[in-house]
């Protein structure tokens, strides 16, 4: 039941009571597992283009870039590096006054090949009154820690990841924000020389996300002859999802309000759907190289982004044919196979339709959302991978899953998974406009079924979480999706603070 005091938090959020039905009965009833086809992989829907194919699709590429059309970089910047330093924190907050673990060890053995070295050992000289070489000398190296960490200090523990140095160079350190305005510079300019960059931050850091960019962006514009115009956006209060206690009825707090939690990645849809573009690139904020290693980097951001421009014109042109109805019987029969083996959308009931009835079919699977999506080698990391499933429809098609979203009792499907051969870095390049050059309303492409509800506890009490359809998961199911293999040296997220000693970082 509802209090005139829920009631009137609801309406300051922008969320309806009958969303609120809607996800508690979610809590109520879960998520169905998703039905799966196979895997995908280089013989079954993973392209991987020859050298001539690279060539064509980079000039295809080259040649968007001349038009008037508005690319936009997407950098989902707001995620705190609080988990970047999870060893650290439990370092500090151990009876330890000396390194035991070999992350530990390593850290301090390597300390001074962080880009933010400098930085801390003058904040440590202001803060204890003497400088890192000196307190690992006397064995304080809680103070370094502390120091990096919280205030007074570097505060690293609160910031989020785009705004600590990752990367030396001879003359300055580069956070992650300055290496994707680099980044934007080098394969997203238009025939102007303008570069539009968009993060989404969380209203906290906001503030310092514009600071950094005031500051940092001349540099650069400057420095590759660009025009950059970077927006901010925040996630929205009404993606916030309710919390649910044990018996899933709403989760109220010691003062008796409702507790609500941020709706995970999958919320972004809704920033991404008010972007003003025709090409949307999306990266996450911590899969970045410094400049002596970004040549793949580019390479394949272009390549990827010309194969999009390629199948979207052919989508165009397929889609003004079928609406002239002047289309042959082989020209249907041309436009499903384009359909099922360039955007790998398949349908067992297509042989039973009629020319007319195939017309209408098509049209609707080829006028979506388009996304390319680079998928490298399986290294053994966490997360999601490209797989072939079935849909709400009965078709089967491309689509990006979560070992979350896989029912990892059923052997059939828990074999599947395991034989996966490439895994999802989220890069990802969209195409949102139909080929009137109106904008898709990308939340109308939203498969609701896909979330997903994890345990958490607040005060110690245990509580349920629910986490909206992921922005490259449920939240681009019904999106026409391409898989393309690119190579492992594109891929270089930072986990934990250690991960910036890899020689990719360094």
């Amino acid at each position: 039941m509802l209090t005139q005091q829920d009631l009137e938090l609801l309406s300051r959020k922008g969320i309806s009571e009958a969303k609120i039905a809607e996800q508690l009965a979610c809590f109520e009833k879960g998520f169905p597992y998703l039905k799966l086809f196979s895997a995908a992989s280089v013989d079954n829907g993973i392209m991987v283009p020859d050298v001539e194919q690279q060539k064509k699709y980079l000039d295809t590429w080259e040649a968007y870039t001349q038009t008037d059309k508005t690319v936009v970089k997407f950098v989902p910047a707001s995620g705190a590096a609080s988990r970047m330093f999870k060893n650290l924190f439990e370092f500090l907050n151990s009876a330890n006054d000396v390194p035991q673990t070999e992350f530990e060890k390593t850290f301090f053995a390597k300390i001074e090949h962080f880009a933010f070295y400098a930085d801390l050992d003058k904040a440590c000289q202001e803060v204890t009154g003497k400088g890192i070489p000196a307190l690992i000398d006397e064995g304080n190296y809680k103070a370094v820690v502390k120091v990096l960490l919280e205030q007074p200090g570097l505060n690293y523990g609160s910031l989020p990841k785009g705004l600590l140095k990752f990367h030396r160079y001879e003359d300055t350190n580069r956070t992650p924000v300055e290496e994707h305005l680099v980044e934007g510079a080098l394969y997203a300019t238009n025939r102007n020389g303008k570069v539009n960059v968009h993060f989404t931050v969380s209203p906290e850091h906001r503030a310092l996300f514009k600071a950094l960019v005031d500051d940092k962006a001349p540099v650069y514009a400057k420095r590759y002859g660009v025009d950059y115009n970077i927006t901010f956006s925040e996630q929205k209060p009404s993606t916030d999802t309710i919390a649910a206690d044990m018996d899933n009825q709403p989760f109220r707090n010691e003062d008796g309000s409702l507790l609500f939690r941020p709706g995970g990645h999958g919320a972004l849809i809704e920033n991404l759907n008010d972007l003003d573009a025709d090409v949307v690139f999306i990266k996450n904020i911590d899969n970045v190289v410094p400049d002596k290693r970004k040549g793949d980097t580019i390479l394949y951001k272009k390549l990827i982004a010309g194969i999009l421009i390629g199948l979207q014109q052919k989508v165009f042109a397929y889609l003004h044919l079928l609406d002239s109805g002047k289309y042959t019987h082989e020209q249907v029969l041309e436009i499903l196979q384009f359909l099922q083996k360039d955007l790998h959308c398949k349908n067992p009931e297509t042989k039973n339709l009629e020319d007319s009835e195939l017309a209408i079919y098509l049209k609707k699977k080829l006028n979506r959302p388009m996304r390319v999506c680079g998928m490298v080698k399986n290294v053994g990391e966490p997360g999601g991978g490209p797989f072939m499933a079935y849909n709400s429809d009965g078709t089967i098609s491309s689509q990006i899953l979560e070992s979350s979203q896989i029912d990892m009792n059923d052997p059939e499907k828990k074999a599947m998974f395991e034989q996966g051969t490439h895994f999802n870095p989220v890069d990802l390049v969209c195409a949102v406009r139909d080929y009137k050059g109106h904008k898709f309303d990308l939340l109308q492409y939203v498969d609701k079924a896909t979330g997903f509800i994890s345990h958490k506890s607040k005060n110690g009490r245990e509580l349920k979480a629910l986490e909206l359809p992921g922005l490259w998961n449920g939240a681009m199911s019904d999106w026409n999706t391409i898989f393309v293999e690119v190579p492992l040296s594109t891929f270089n997220p930072v986990k934990t603070v250690n991960d910036l000693l890899r020689e990719q970082h360094q």
